[in-house]
Formats: structure tokens, C-alpha cells, sequence
């Protein structure tokens, strides 16, 4: 039998992660983490309007150089502080001038609007970041830093530069590798960082370095949406941000619900229970560590965090060394879950999509993840304080193995920009 997971019997297994704290951290309390449901409750004094999760370290990319990463985003507030990270670097790195502006461009938006960033500031939004009241910062390798609060602006729905100059070339640079948008490299040792034109920044890159959060003040609260490469959102539209989080964000801002933010945590070609470099621990992946080895800093650290949708483990099933037995997923999943109600957290939990066609579908697979949904459907023992059924909102009603051929994104594994539409629609907002 799939049933009768203790949930409370993994409570004692909550990780933790390493971080920096450089400049006036105020401890988010879980009050403040898990809003009350009551109308028009007082805000946590941080929401997370845009995050990414860092995957791994990179050698050959745009380090000692000032990279101005392109984001969008998904509520706006007075205030602003800036996460950075060196979670997989080599060694300590020094970041020597950290900019953020508001873009002269808005970027994909909710209303189907497209105007791209080419990296010039707006006029007038250049400010300077700080750490502890300085400009330079040295982040030691495995940590990631908090930037003191900055005044500005930031709008709804937009998109912000992250200008990052780092005077001495690392080995390794943190990043996560595909932002679906395209972000500038100043390719001279200069710094560029507080250049509100884009003169300098000749290179492009389709990654986001050192960067793992932007926070406001103002705001309801934020949504966190932990996964793999459906949330990361592989097969959508690049720079349109129509990947079903930022699809959930416009939801929220077109319903009664408050406006949460919500904060995009997915790696591609992420598993639930094994990092994605097992067995062979010497090779760099762009998956990251484990769903469970990263929960703590990518989900439970996130400030104003209140809901968490889990969406993770088709990878645990497709990929080698497989995970044959649906008991050790739903356990993981459990865990996660338990994790996350401990420090006051909502939990919506996800069931997994169709994937006949691609190379490693089977009939045995895709009974395996048969009996993950049953379990995820039923609430998974108490697990859930909410579902939202993927599985049936993007399936072929004539070969449910199968995703339908208009939310297809190419591959039978992940869905374009209509059926993250699809996805985001299935998402119960009361239960957020």
C-alpha cells in the first residue's frame, strides 16, 4: 500500500543552509512567513518579487567582468534589496560594485506586450547597493549575502537590471543556466556596473550570474513555485516570461486574492531525491542538488514566503539511475511537505504531467507515475492543504499518456506557452 506516509515522523530531518550575513538582517519570523488568511492582514516587512534558484558553478562563462542580469517583476514596493550568491564557487569572490535600476524597457508582460531590455537603465532609477553601508562585498564560497534595503521605486510587471562587477576574476561563478531572457556582459576588466546606458555591455548571455533574489517592501506576502524544468519554464517563449509562475503572478493581480509575488524556484533537469550530479560527483550539472538538499535556501529562507507549490520527481522517474519505487517518491515528497508546514508554510502539491514520445517514456514509467498522482490527488495523506491536478489540465483527453498537441512545446515532455497557461489556471488561488 502507497498510503499512511507519516508526515510528522520526517520533521527532524529539516536541512540547513549556509549563508552570509552582510548587511541588517532582520530575521523573518513565521508569522510574518505564513499570513493569515483574514481580509487585508498586515503584510510581512519583505516579499520575494523575483528569485532563481542557483544550480551550479560555471568555468568558462563571464566572470571578472560587470554582468548586467535582466529580471521581471512580479510585484512591485518602495524598497529594494538584492540576494547575492556564491553557492557553488570555488572560493570566496569579490563583488566590487552591485548596481540595480529600473529598465528603460518593461520586457514580456502580463498583457502580451513585448518590449526587450538592451540594458539601459530608465532615467533616473541608477542606484548604487550596499553591504553593511559599503559597495565592495567578499562572499565566501558555499554562502550567499544580503545587500542592505535600497530606496527605489521598483514597479509591477517589469523589468530590473542587476548590474554585478567583479574586480577579480573567479574561478567559478554561480549561476542557473537558462533565464529564458537575455541578460548584458560588460566584457572589459572595467567596472560598468552604474552605467545607465548599455554602451559597455556588448556580450550577451542567456544565464543569470551571482543572483538569487530581489525583495520589496509593501507587499502581501510571496509564492514560492519549487520544481524542475516545467517550472523553469524550457519550451516557453524566451524573454516573454510566460512561464506558468509568472502566468500565476498575473492571475493573482487580476483576482480578489491579495497580490502575492511569486518566486520561480525551478532547475532544470532537477530530481526530488538524488543531486543531479550522482553518481559522478566530480562533474558539474546544471540541475543542482537535490529538491531536498536545496529546500531550505531556494524555499523555507525566502522572505515573506507563505505558500509553497511542489511540483518535482518526474525526473526521479525518467532519468538514471531510476527510482523504481513510487513509495521512496511519495516519502520524499511527504518530507518536503512536513518541512514546510513547520515553519508555518501552506503546501499545494502538484501532479505530474504526461510524458509519451520522449525517449524514456515506457508503460512501467508512466504507471509509476500513476500511483505518485493517485497519492497527490487523495491530498497525499494529509501532506497538501491543496492540490492542483497538472496532469489533467494539460493531458490528451484521447491518450491521457500524452500532453495535448497544442501545449506541446516540441519535445511530449514540456509545455509551451498555452499549456503553461493551462498550468496556471489549474492552481486553486483560495487555497494560496
Amino acid at each position: 500500500m502507497l498510503t499512511g506516509v507519516v508526515v510528522a515522523a520526517v520533521l527532524s530531518t529539516i536541512l540547513t543552509a549556509t549563508w552570509v550575513t552582510v548587511g541588517p538582517l532582520r530575521a523573518v519570523p513565521p508569522t510574518e512567513r505564513h499570513a493569515p488568511a483574514a481580509a487585508a492582514p498586515p503584510g510581512p516587512q519583505w516579499s520575494t518579487a523575483w528569485a532563481a534558484a542557483p544550480a551550479s558553478g560555471n568555468r568558462t562563462g563571464p566572470p571578472g567582468h560587470t554582468i548586467r542580469n535582466v529580471v521581471h517583476t512580479t510585484i512591485g514596493g518602495p524598497s529594494v534589496r538584492v540576494r547575492l550568491t556564491n553557492r557553488f564557487g570555488a572560493g570566496p569572490v569579490l563583488f566590487g560594485h552591485v548596481t540595480i535600476a529600473v529598465s528603460a524597457h518593461a520586457g514580456g508582460r502580463r498583457d502580451g506586450s513585448d518590449d526587450p531590455s538592451d540594458g539601459t537603465a530608465a532615467p533616473g532609477t541608477m542606484r548604487d547597493v550596499t553591504f553593511n553601508g559599503k559597495t565592495r562585498v567578499t562572499v565566501p564560497a558555499g554562502a550567499d549575502a544580503l545587500s542592505d534595503p535600497v530606496a527605489l521605486d521598483v514597479p509591477v510587471d517589469t523589468d530590473l537590471l542587476i548590474s554585478v562587477w567583479t574586480p577579480v576574476r573567479p574561478p567559478v561563478s554561480t549561476y542557473h543556466v537558462d533565464s529564458k531572457d537575455v541578460s548584458f556582459v560588460s566584457p572589459g576588466p572595467a567596472d560598468a556596473a552604474a552605467d545607465p546606458s548599455n554602451v559597455s555591455f556588448t556580450g550577451r548571455t542567456t544565464s543569470w550570474f551571482y543572483i538569487t533574489g530581489v525583495e520589496v517592501t509593501g507587499a502581501a506576502g510571496t509564492i514560492v513555485a519549487f520544481g524542475d524544468s516545467i517550472t523553469d519554464g524550457a519550451a516557453t517563449t524566451r524573454g516573454l516570461n510566460q512561464r506558468w509562475p509568472d502566468l500565476l503572478a498575473a492571475r493573482l493581480a487580476a483576482a480578489p486574492e491579495p497580490d502575492y509575488g511569486v518566486a520561480n524556484v525551478g532547475l532544470g533537469g532537477n530530481r526530488l531525491l538524488l543531486d543531479a550530479r550522482y553518481p559522478r560527483t566530480e562533474i558539474d550539472s546544471t540541475a543542482g542538488r537535490s529538491g531536498e538538499a536545496r529546500f531550505a535556501a531556494d524555499v523555507l529562507e525566502r522572505p515573506g514566503a507563505r505558500t509553497v507549490i511542489i511540483l518535482i520527481g518526474i525526473n526521479d522517474i525518467m532519468q538514471a539511475p531510476r527510482q523504481g519505487d513510487p513509495a521512496q517518491i511519495i516519502a520524499g515528497l511527504a518530507r518536503l511537505a512536513a518541512r514546510a508546514k513547520a515553519q508555518g508554510l501552506r503546501v499545494v502539491g502538484v501532479t505530474l504531467m504526461p510524458f509519451q514520445g520522449w525517449g524514456a517514456w515506457s508503460p512501467a514509467l508512466d504507471q509509476l507515475r500513476g500511483k505518485v498522482n493517485e497519492w497527490i490527488r487523495a491530498g497525499g495523506d494529509g501532506a497538501f492543504d491543496a492540490v492542483a491536478d497538472f496532469d489533467q489540465a494539460i493531458r490528451d483527453p484521447a491518450d491521457p499518456r500524452k500532453l495535448r498537441r497544442d501545449y506541446d512545446g516540441g519535445d511530449h515532455l514540456h509545455p509551451n506557452d498555452a499549456g503553461m497557461r493551462a498550468l496556471a489556471g489549474a492552481i486553486p488561488l483560495d487555497k494560496l
